[in-house]
């Protein structure tokens, strides 16, 4: 008897490049999960056209009246949303709005998000310039649990990208992007495989 795939449900709010690498994985049959929707905050977002474009369920819920999470009557549709499409994983690619402990609490140690430095360095936006200005040698991304704080859980898995003295914050971000097409579909078919145990604030992969 084959395994239950392990249903995703995505939440976006511009380009969508990392779906679209969740998406390439789990054809090529190198992720065991289905994507059961992508929910969007923005009503254009290209992320949408891109689940249409493969036939997931692409839908825009609006976020309510804060610019940067968000409000509770949001937080419930959301959730409802998701709970409604038997979403056992929330993955949040490129969402730019924090989320709050109702939500958090919906789904325990069930979401996780990519960010693009090496955590605990270089939270919030932006975080390649931020690595450009600061000058440091080397960033890259990391994929981790979701919690209260902004860019503050448990990491699970990380890529180091070296940087060039002839950098602009395009190119180094573009570099950046690579790895996280990279270790994103990677850190979803662990979970997927139940190779992540949570043991205090260490992801231990099995």
């Amino acid at each position: 008897m084959e395994k239950p795939l392990l249903k995703i449900g995505v939440l976006g709010s511009g380009k969508g490049s990392n779906l679209q690498s969740i998406i390439d994985n789990v054809a090529a049959g190198k992720i065991p999960a289905r994507i059961a929707c992508v929910i969007s905050d923005v009503t254009d977002a290209y992320i949408l056209e891109r689940a249409r474009n493969h036939g997931i369920e692409a839908i825009y819920l609006p976020p309510g009246r804060y610019k940067t999470r968000l409000d509770k009557e949001a937080e419930t549709k959301y959730v409802k949303c998701l709970k409604d499409r038997g979403a056992e994983l929330v993955v949040l690619a490129g969402f730019m709005r924090m989320l709050k402990e109702d939500f958090i609490n919906a789904f325990p140690n069930r979401i996780i998000n990519i960010h693009p430095s090496l955590l605990p360095a270089f939270r919030g936006l932006e975080a390649w310039k931020q690595a450009l200005d600061y000058g440091v040698k080397h960033t890259g991304c990391t994929v981790h649990f979701v919690e209260l704080g902004m860019d503050t859980g448990p990491i699970i898995m990380q890529a180091v990208v070296p940087v060039e003295d002839d950098d602009t914050p395009e190119t180094l971000h573009q570099r950046i992007q690579v790895e996280e097409h990279k270790i994103y579909p990677e850190v979803i078919r662990l979970i997927a495989e139940k190779r992540t145990e949570l043991v205090g604030r260490k992801v231990r992969i099995r």
